[in-house]
């Protein structure tokens, strides 16, 4: 196969399954990359349309959740509702099969975009967590950490008022309430210095760490092949791996439903959902 094949080389449904399936077992050495497609069927919803647009408004941005008091009430008081069912989501069936490609010792590593943790949860052990994990709070001032769960338990205590809302899920363990008035909602400050507490996350506007990139670029350098499940890869944080894959000249397959930022360059596409796709690893 050749990097860079026209749309018109995207896979029907009747010869898909068997070209993935080709490519897989074709490369020893995948650099796999996971976006949001990838936990819908963990109950956990997307950013993005069929054509890489926003389904809601963007996410709160790095500069005003740490600028704006009322920006910390709005985000903490939609996420006290949405960690109630985020927190308990489970692996699903495209985890589960992925896990299957390190088994094989066919993984050179994962790469996920996600940020709930469900690859790991899946027995998946070769995983960078290239913008967090949403399982953790950090404090902006003096790095002092402590679990999500944790932090959920301070903000139920401090805000019983707040405890029996509910609303429909949103991405990333936040909830559509956008209805509220938060002024009222009461964001603990840090146990240990009175700093500002934030999601161990990349929000937008918000560099990702430097060594995770490097991490990940020197797993690229080893890989033989590209392998991208359910990202339009919008976000040009995983966008810039599957460029860099295309520059070494590795084959890259996608699988993911809609217009993806990297279509030009992609030597596979599979349009189905994740676990559909990926059946034949389980």
């Amino acid at each position: 196969m050749t990097v860079g094949l026209p749309l018109s080389n995207v896979a029907a449904d009747d010869e898909a399954a068997q070209r993935l399936r080709d490519f897989v077992e074709g490369h020893r050495r995948l650099f796999l990359l996971t976006g949001a497609g990838c936990s819908t069927d963990s109950g956990i919803p997307d950013y993005r349309d069929m054509q890489g647009g926003w389904k809601r408004p963007p996410p709160v941005t790095y500069q005003a959740f740490m600028g704006e008091p009322a920006t910390r009430q709005r985000y903490w008081a939609r996420s006290m509702v949405g960690w109630r069912r985020f927190g308990r989501a489970e692996p699903n069936a495209t985890h589960h099969a992925l896990a299957r490609l390190e088994v094989s010792g066919q993984l050179q590593v994962l790469l996920t975009q996600n940020v709930d943790g469900l690859h790991q949860r899946a027995d998946q052990r070769q995983v960078i967590d290239l913008h967090g994990r949403l399982d953790e709070v950090r404090c902006m001032a003096c790095e002092h950490r402590f679990a999500r769960a944790d932090f959920q338990q301070l903000l139920l205590a401090l805000n019983p008022a707040w405890a029996q809302l509910d609303a429909a899920d949103a991405p990333d363990g936040d909830a559509d309430l956008d209805a509220a008035d938060f002024s009222d909602f009461d964001v603990p400050a840090c146990p240990n210095c009175g700093g500002i507490l934030k999601p161990d996350v990349v929000f937008f506007g918000e560099n990702v760490p430097r060594a995770r990139v490097e991490a990940a670029s020197a797993h690229l350098q080893q890989a033989d092949a590209m392998l991208v499940v359910g990202s339009s890869l919008m976000v040009f944080s995983g966008y810039r791996f599957v460029v860099a894959a295309s520059r070494l000249g590795l084959p890259i397959a996608m699988v993911n439903l809609g217009r993806t930022r990297a279509d030009e360059l992609l030597t596979l596409k599979v349009e189905q959902p994740c676990a559909q796709a990926l059946a034949f690893l389980l």
